[in-house]
């Protein structure tokens, strides 16, 4: 190892030890949510489409709210409370709720969410997830399935979520709770197969 922390190849060595690019610490932590208490572990990194959906929906947020509220991903740690704690993949926090932002995290319910649905924890999405931001108030849940290229629209309506439209890629999507955002699903899902 030389000075730098670079570990170089001897002369006829075939490989190099281990390689440190820089001095100091890295923390490497797990990704895992708490609902109702329990440890949900994510169990690998998102693939190739959730995240390029995944953009696509910061760049229509982006372009369409900027002005109005705070766009945010996963991950992310939103706080209900001590006993549930998750990373959706898109919060949208509106200006006047942006108090809820502190010490680097969410604390309390977002305007609105997004997740989009993957082999791994879609079924957790639409089932427990749902519940939970119905129960926690937030006001406007979208699911997003990469599979049928659609987005299920949940409002919540006298405490409970009501279904309010199901999008196709074909349409123009209308938040019922955000006055500024509406954007285009044909640029949302990409070209491909699902990987």
């Amino acid at each position: 190892m030389n000075e730098s922390g670079n570990s170089k190849l001897r002369k006829g060595e075939g490989k190099a030890e281990a390689v440190k690019e820089t001095e100091g610490y890295y923390e490497h932590t797990e990704r895992f949510e708490i609902i109702e208490g329990v440890r949900y572990d994510f169990l690998s990194s998102p693939k190739y489409h959730h995240q390029k959906i995944l953009t696509n929906f910061y760049l229509a947020f982006h372009s369409a709210c900027c002005m109005d509220g705070e766009i945010l991903l996963a991950p992310l740690d939103v706080h209900f409370d001590e006993e549930n704690i998750v990373q959706p993949d898109v919060i949208y926090i509106a200006n006047e709720n942006k108090a809820i932002i502190r010490d680097g995290f969410v604390f309390g319910a977002p305007d609105l969410l997004v997740e989009i649905l993957s082999r791994s924890t879609g079924h957790r999405d639409k089932t427990v997830k749902k519940l939970l931001y119905e129960r926690y108030g937030v006001k406007e849940y979208w699911l997003a399935d990469p599979a049928y290229r659609i987005v299920e629209q949940f409002v919540l309506d006298n405490g409970k979520y009501l279904q309010a439209a199901v999008w196709t890629e074909k349409d123009r999507l209308i938040s019922a709770t955000v006055p500024c955002l509406a954007m285009e699903l044909a640029g949302i899902f990409p070209e491909g197969p699902d990987v």
